[in-house]
Order: structure tokens, then sequence, then C-alpha cells
């Protein structure tokens, strides 16, 4: 057995059903912007496909953790469509097998691998400079990559907890620092993944690192809310500072992608729970269908948030998701973003 599944066994089935509960809940409020909710639904992009898609070519996009799952499945769809795709990870021979996969579909595929850790701070700044220093507009950057519930703590390069680190702290970092790049765009694009997980988390201000408590799955909830309540945040900057940049979010439902096998491991009782219902569940394919209708439809909306409308949202057609409050607390997100400033030392504009 591998280190990587053992680590999974210590699960307990209350700690799996949690994790079941977070990805399961939800909340009827629909807030926007941090304005007045509304607890209306409203679905204008039912029955959208990858197929409808408007042709990409000419456009330069980013997608981090493209080497697998929904990422993956972003970097193949735009690529067959014409984008120029740049497939950000930290694996680069995951990065050349996944280019090499790309090419078998889309022979004439614009795409190439970036080294990238979100966890380490100065890997992403690495990565911003050599893209700022080319010089090209940056159309559309999809912050896609996403570590889940490990189940010991882990710590970041720079010291945060691993979780919130590579899903809210990279993410917010590297979006700042290529923020003159995509201002270069006549139609700039930020697509952030959250998760329904974000229905139960909350941002403890108070132990945002897990350093008193640690639970994977909350701390899990809390980086995926941090992502959303970013989205929202930098709409909010962009309007007021005519940055001009549509700020996006969009969660997959629940899809068969490798994040249980990275997180909770294969042995774990969450996998097992899994297991029984992955059939019902989307494929990754499926799941990016909300990242991709965000970064290239033309009537998808800057401070939305895009997601499967079925069951408890965990899939079915595309449409708007349900905000829960905690995202739609301007006063709170202008903290987080406050905070995530001084952690990562990269100011927007």
């Amino acid at each position: 057995m591998s280190k990587r599944n053992e680590a999974g066994l210590g699960h307990t089935r209350r700690d799996a059903l949690k994790l079941f509960g977070m990805l399961g809940g939800s909340l009827a409020l629909q807030g926007i912007l941090g304005g007045v909710p509304r607890f209306a639904w409203a679905d204008p992009a039912t029955g959208w496909q990858a197929k409808d898609m408007p042709p990409l070519t000419g456009k330069r996009m980013l997608v981090t953790g493209g080497t697998s799952g929904m990422g993956f499945e972003d970097a193949l769809a735009l690529s067959g469509a014409g984008a120029q795709v740049i497939i950000a990870a930290r694996n680069a021979q995951r990065g050349a097998e996944s280019i090499e996969r790309i090419r078998a579909q889309v022979p004439d595929a614009q795409v190439r691998f970036e080294q990238l850790d979100l966890a380490d701070l100065a890997s992403v700044r690495s990565l911003a400079q050599r893209l700022n220093a080319e010089g090209e507009v940056l159309d559309v950057l999809i912050n896609n990559a996403a570590i889940m519930a490990p189940p010991q703590r882990g710590v970041s390069r720079d010291g945060f907890e691993m979780q919130l680190a590579t899903n809210f702290l990279g993410h917010f970092a590297l979006t700042g620092l290529l923020l003159s790049s995509l201002r270069k765009s006549s139609d700039p694009r930020v697509v952030t993944l959250a998760s329904i997980a974000v229905n139960r988390g909350r941002i403890d201000f108070d132990d945002l690192q897990s350093e008193r408590s640690y639970d994977p799955y909350a701390a899990y909830a809390q980086s995926k809310l941090a992502c959303l309540m970013m989205a929202f945040e930098l709409q909010r900057r962009s309007l007021a500072n005519n940055w001009g940049v549509r700020s996006v979010a969009a969660h997959p439902g629940v899809a068969v992608t490798e994040l249980v096998e990275r997180g909770p491991g294969l042995q774990s009782e969450f996998a097992r729970q899994w297991a029984k219902d992955r059939e019902v569940y989307h494929s990754a394919a499926q799941g990016a269908l909300s990242s991709l209708f965000a970064a290239t439809a033309a009537e998808a909306e800057g401070g939305r948030y895009y997601g499967p409308t079925g069951e408890e949202e965990k899939r079915g057609p595309l449409g708007l998701a349900r905000v829960p409050a905690a995202a739609a607390d301007a006063d709170d997100a202008a903290r987080l973003w406050s905070v995530a400033e001084r952690l990562t030392g990269v100011k927007y504009g």
C-alpha cells in the first residue's frame, strides 16, 4: 500500500460523512456582489455545453492544475476551440503527458506547460514574472488547482496551512501579480473555482491557519469559501478601480477526479462512500462546464457564481449557483482581502 493511501486510514465514518454533508448541504440565499440577496433561481445557461463555446483563436488562457481532472478538461476544451493554453502545475512530467494527450485529440493545439507550486509564493512570483516579461496579453486566468482534506495538517513553504495556501493564498497572489497582463485584454476574465462545500464553510479569522485545531474538512470548506469571497471582492474592486476585469466564480458540483486519492486517501471511509456513489456523479468533463462557461460565454457575468442546478447542486444543468450568506458578506470579504495581502505581500493595482 502506498504512503499516500495509508494516510487515509485514520479517517472515521463520522469524518467522512461530515464532508459528504458539506458537499451536499445548501442554503437558499442568492447574493450578488454583497448587495441585496435574492431567493429567485435563474438559469441563463441551462443546456450549455462545451461545444457552445465561441471560437477562441488568438485568446491566451492560463489554467492552474491543468494536468488532471477538471483543469485538464478545461485545457483540452479551450485548446479545441483554438485558444493558446498555458497549463500551470507542479509536475513537469505530468505536464508533458497532458500536452501529449491534448495533442492526440487536437493535433494543432497551442498548449504549453509552466511550472507552478501554489503552496510556494516564490514559485508563484516566478511564474508571474516569466509571463509578464513576455509582454503578451493574458485573456483568461482559471484558478482551478486545489487539494482536499489531507488527514494531517500540512504547512506550506511559507508557513501557511496547506489547503489555505494552495487553494486560496496562492491563487490570490497569482491573480494580483498577473493583473497587468490581464488588463491588456479587451475582455479579461478571472474564473475562480469554489465548491459546494462552501455552504458549510466559515472564515475563522482567529485561527485562519488551523494552528489551534485542525479539521481537514472544515479547513477545506474554509479555503473554498475564501476563494468564492475573493471572486466577489475582485469584481467589486475591478468595478471601483476601473480595472475592466470580469471576475466570475464557478463550482463543478461533485465530479470524479483525483482529489480524493490525493486528500483523504483511497483507503479512507470517505473514499469508500465515494466509490458507492461515483457512478451518479459528474465526470471531470461535465464538472468543467461551469468554469468553461465562466471563461468563455458572452453571457457569463462578473460577480456571478455558476454551477450545476440539480439535486443539492451535485450535478445537473448549468445555471446560477446558490451563494451562502458568508460569501455575500462584503465586510468580511474586504477583511479577508487585507489579510491575504499581508500574508502574501501582494497588493492589487
